[in-house]
This record gives C-alpha cells, structure tokens and sequence, in this order.
C-alpha cells in the first residue's frame, strides 16, 4: 500500500510539473483501487489532455508510469484518468459489453467489436463474462478487439 501511494505521489508530481508547462489549470487527485494507484486530474476544460478517443490521455499515462520507474526502478501498473474520462468510458464499454452479449444470446453466432485498448478489452471482457459468455481478444495492437462467442 506505501508503494502504491509513493507511486501516486511521484505521479501526482510530475503530472502537476506538466500542468505547469503546459499553463493549464488542473487539481490531482490520488487514491489506491486494488492492486494500483489511480490518479486523476480533474478541474476546468481538459479535453486536450485526453485527446481523440482517448489518445493523449493514453501517452500521458506511459509518460507518467515511466516518471514512476525512472523514481523507483519498479514498473507501475497506475491508472491515470482526466476529467472523469475514462470512468465515464467504463461505464460506455460495460453496456457495449452487455448488448453485444445479449445480440449473441439471441443470434448464437460471435460478434467482433471495434478494435480497443489492454484498458477498454478488459472492461468488456468483465461484463461478457458475468453475462455468463466468453470472450477473446484477437489481432495486433493497435488492430486488437474482442471477439464474443455464444456460451
């Protein structure tokens, strides 16, 4: 726990370093959810901090866990988040998880989805398996998608 929340720290420092430059207002905000610190900026418009699709915020996050391993010399797993982005894509991707298990309940033949990031295909996957389906992830990154297959 003392690890994650040094990570959170070293985060949280240079993410505010980054503000700096970039003279945009932001507050950051740490926490720990499972086995990973979670770090947030959150404030006025910080739509260019996320980017299309999410892109910039993506590159933030290997920008800011590589800060963390330059500090540490231990890889970080830490979960970057602006603007309540990402929880609102959460909640996105579980619907999308659930009516694409529904459609293939219904059809009984697998969908193939949008190609995604490690990030969205895990949420995806979460909700098709409590919808009591399988899922897979298929084809090379930055092309890699899920594949929902009846039960």
């Amino acid at each position: 726990m003392a690890e994650l929340e040094q990570e959170g720290e070293i985060a949280a420092d240079y993410l505010e370093g980054l503000l700096d430059i970039a003279d945009l207002d932001g507050d950051i905000d740490m926490d720990v959810e499972g086995d990973r610190a979670a770090v947030s900026i959150v404030g006025a418009d910080l739509k260019q901090l996320v980017g299309k699709d999410g892109q910039v915020l993506e590159a933030l996050q290997e920008l800011t866990r590589l800060a963390v391993l330059r500090a540490t010399g231990e890889r970080s797993r830490l979960m970057l988040d602006v603007g309540g982005y990402r929880a609102a894509r959460r909640e996105e991707l579980t619907a999308l998880g659930r009516k694409s298990a529904e459609e293939v309940q219904a059809s009984g033949k697998s969908v193939k989805l949008a190609p995604m990031t490690p990030f969205e295909r895990k949420i995806v996957h979460d909700a098709i398996a409590d919808a009591g389906l399988r899922s897979e992830s298929e084809g090379e990154e930055p092309n890699r998608r899920v594949v929902v297959h009846p039960a």
